[in-house]
């Protein structure tokens, strides 16, 4: 008798123990993301969505995601929507270094929203392809910087305003006088090596020569058609055609499944209080079970 009651003690924790996962899998479901839960957990392969959408200054958050991308096998291709009209050439290099790292190991397909340019199009040359609406408005191969003078404002206001500084250079571009002949030959030269650079990246990742790439990367945009014509792009199409690229190339077979994690900082409440609240619940079935097998079975 005791061992049969020990039978059915221990199918009952392990029943209650499946019901534990199962419970975590349908919550999971239902607190998840993705559009279609159900086939995420089930999925051979997935395809990571990545977003780049505003101007473009900081790159820490997605060059961490997309490392994070490339370290998780459950990702097989990763499609990057870009909505970007550009920003500072440092964090575009940054995440163009990043997208490259992961095309090494994994198809990145770079898609094209309303507007991918300047700095927009630079990172979508990190991609193994790029897909472009045909009105999307890209290219703005160019750097550009921008210089207010209000000198003369502050001379109507009488507002008197001083510079100390160790150097000649030190207060460049300094907003209460106009530039020096010496000066803006300067910052013209920097310009022109941070365009250097640009031209070069976009030279070697679309495989254009540096002669013909001159005639169009004059900072002029493009549509999606142009772009394409030019050798800028590869294919037409939207964010859906990305995703089948990625799967396709990624051997995913089926419609491929797109995720987009590691971005929903302010979700990690959900995923502590249903982890810690399924944690308590083992713990409790787990303890009482034991209880009531000792209680039979303890040595006396």
């Amino acid at each position: 008798m005791k061992h049969k009651a020990l039978v059915i003690t221990v199918s009952v924790f392990a029943l209650l123990v499946l019901g534990s996962f199962l419970l975590g899998v349908v919550s999971y479901l239902f607190v998840s993301s993705d559009e279609d839960g159900l086939k995420s957990v089930f999925s051979s392969g997935e395809v990571g969505l990545v977003n780049i959408e505003g101007g473009i200054y900081f790159s820490h958050d997605i060059v961490e995601r997309l490392d994070k991308y490339r370290n998780d096998k459950s990702i097989k291709a990763v499609v990057v929507r870009i909505e970007s009209p550009g920003g500072s050439l440092a964090a575009s290099q940054e995440i163009y270094e990043a997208i490259k790292r992961v095309a090494k190991e994994k198809p990145v397909i770079a898609s094209m929203g309303d507007v991918a340019a300047s700095g927009g199009y630079y990172v979508a040359c990190g991609a193994n392809k790029i897909v472009a609406n045909p009105g999307t408005i890209t290219g703005s191969i160019g750097v550009r910087m921008e210089l207010v003078q209000i000198g003369e404002l502050l001379t109507w206001a009488k507002i008197q305003h001083e510079t100390l500084k160790s150097g000649k250079f030190k207060d460049i571009g300094s907003p209460d006088r106009p530039l020096t002949l010496e000066e803006r030959e300067l910052l013209e030269k920097l310009l022109v090596e941070m365009h250097g650079q640009f031209k070069k990246t976009v030279s070697e990742s679309r495989d254009i020569k540096l002669d013909k790439l001159n005639e169009i990367a004059d900072g002029r945009v493009f549509t999606g058609e142009q772009a394409k014509e030019l050798g800028l792009v590869d294919e037409l199409g939207g964010l859906f055609d990305a995703v089948q690229i990625a799967g396709k190339l990624a051997g995913i077979k089926g419609e491929p499944n797109v995720v987009e994690k590691y971005k929903d900082k302010e979700d990690w409440w959900v995923k502590y209080f249903f982890e810690s609240a399924m944690t308590r619940l083992d713990k409790i079935i787990s303890e009482s079970l034991i209880k009531k097998i000792n209680s039979n079975y303890s040595i006396r």
